[in-house]
């Protein structure tokens, strides 16, 4: 296939464009490169997507395409590239969100679920407004692409190469040293990734296959509990874990999720969802999942490789993490509270 990436030098969109190159599909990547190029084999049409409609009038004089991909964030860039390429292409991928659900309180719901209304025109696309902007796109790309699109609806995406820091940090955080770490008293809650390399896998195998409409790109969910096991155990399995009350934790400003000083993965009340979306349709379809461990053991190891001691996106300072375990026994240590 021709194949267009809109991207290919960061995380996804380079994953996906090394998977195609690999698979010998003859593949153009449109981007910046204003940190790296794209992956080895592809071709490189240098544009900025902020200039508007003439960053795709390369792309548009290369011809047709087989499939084209886009992960946009900003609506009015998506509409410049579907205005400009959506009736040159074959198939087009839009990589979407399942932050696009309106609900995220209610457990395993699928494709039917309702939507955010669309990010208005003309609103500048923030992660505030993460959700409402990629609904805005999926609005988009419905229109210009119709019945050739597939909206891909990822949830977190975990691996190697992952940025935001938030799937590999509590294995890194086992791994670092061998004191105690504090973590959510939330045993049960339920955490759902999808690895980067089954995403990008699974955005070729449908645009080969001609699938389209849109589908839940996630893994299966797997509890908490489990998750940390496993990440301990990457390390030996001796790390004592202290498991503090959510209240307790959200009181002295720690954050949900993601971002400095957060517990990853910890989510609030009424998030029940946001970590159950149903793959069944996707899996139906074609999507291929390796075992979760894998990707935790994969991802451990590419933190060992960019630095356990590194500055990171999210998670506990270190000395955060140490202030609050020492507030934490303070508070339930009976003798010292006597005193």
């Amino acid at each position: 296939m021709r194949i267009l990436v809109l991207g290919g030098t960061a995380f996804l969109s380079a994953e996906i464009a090394r998977q195609a190159v690999a698979a010998g599909h003859d593949v153009m990547c449109l981007a910046r490169g204003s940190r790296t190029a794209p992956p080895k084999g592809a071709s490189w049409l240098k544009a900025d997507r902020s200039q508007g409609p003439a960053a795709y009038a390369g792309a548009v004089h290369a011809g047709e395409w087989d499939a084209v991909v886009d992960v946009a964030r900003d609506p009015g860039q998506a509409e410049d590239a579907l205005v400009a390429l959506a009736g040159r292409a074959r198939h087009w991928t839009f990589v979407s969100s399942c932050s696009v659900y309106a609900d995220p309180s209610v457990p395993g719901t699928a494709e039917d679920a309702v939507v955010l209304p669309p990010l208005p025109a003309g609103t500048p696309a923030t992660m505030e407004n993460y959700g409402a902007a990629k609904s805005a796109i999926e609005h988009l790309t419905l229109e210009l692409a119709g019945d050739k699109a597939h909206l891909c609806r990822p949830g977190l995406i975990g691996g190697p190469g992952d940025e935001s820091d938030r799937y590999g940090y509590w294995p890194a955080r086992f791994a670092r040293h061998p004191g105690p770490v504090l973590v959510p008293d939330t045993p049960a809650a339920l955490t759902q990734i999808i690895d980067v390399r089954d995403l990008a896998a699974w955005v070729l195998t449908a645009a080969e296959r001609g699938v389209t409409g849109p589908l839940n790109a996630v893994g299966d969910p797997v509890p908490f509990a489990e998750y940390l096991d496993e990440s301990r155990r990457l390390d030996g399995g001796a790390a004592e874990i202290v498991a503090a009350p959510p209240d307790w934790l959200a009181a002295r400003g720690v954050n949900y999720w993601a971002g400095p000083d957060s517990l990853p993965l910890w989510l609030p009340p009424g998030h029940e969802g946001f970590t159950t979306r149903s793959n069944a349709a996707a899996v139906a379809a074609g999507l291929r999942l390796r075992p979760w461990t894998r990707t935790l053991a994969d991802s451990l190891d590419d933190e060992r490789r960019r630095g356990l001691d590194r500055e990171r996106k999210a998670g506990l300072n270190p000395d955060t993490e140490r202030r609050l375990l020492g507030e934490w026994r303070d508070a339930t240590d009976p003798v010292g509270a006597a005193g």
